[in-house]
């Protein structure tokens, strides 16, 4: 898990670690998802995550020049990923899931909302003390992506609040 006390490119491997974990998780949920809103709900999620995956082993290989592009390969497609950015253990986010089954949308809406949430939180403390000044400015962006996230979970809780 990522202290803030990381140089740039270790910020940069626990924070695509911490993405992968919360896309693996999203992707999941999505599969499980009984009701099409928070099935879509989570697929859109998940596709967010990835992006912020792309975002970060993008600025990693431009850091590398890339001299480390096979090994940033291999990292990424055999790596486990067993945190999310949440701080919450994967496993821990899948039991719940085995014991919660998506009769509405705001049982996932707010289980996602805890997740950004949370994420938003982690990234906000990262980018405040981070020694590293340029992890510093990753985290800054990631918490900055984290808000969208959250914004949009809000919008769709005041929607479905709407129509029940």
């Amino acid at each position: 898990m990522v202290t803030g006390k990381e140089d740039l490119v270790q910020s940069l491997i626990e924070a695509y670690l911490m993405e992968k974990g919360t896309m693996d998780f999203y992707s999941q949920a999505a599969a499980k998802a009984i009701n099409a809103e928070a099935r879509k709900m989570f697929k859109d999620l998940s596709v967010w995550e990835t992006q912020h995956m792309d975002y970060i082993g993008f600025l990693y290989k431009a850091m590398q020049d890339d001299r480390d592009i096979i090994g940033f390969e291999t990292f990424k497609n055999k790596t486990d990923a067993p945190v999310t950015e949440a701080g919450i253990p994967v496993k821990d986010l899948e039991a719940r899931l085995e014991k919660y089954e998506f009769l509405d949308d705001m049982g996932a809406l707010i289980l996602a909302l805890e997740i950004e949430g949370k994420s938003y939180a982690l990234y906000s403390k990262l980018s405040k003390s981070a020694v590293d000044t340029n992890a510093r400015v990753v985290f800054k962006e990631m918490m900055e992506q984290e808000t969208r996230h959250v914004d949009y979970l809000k919008k769709l809780r005041m929607k479905l609040g709407e129509t029940s």
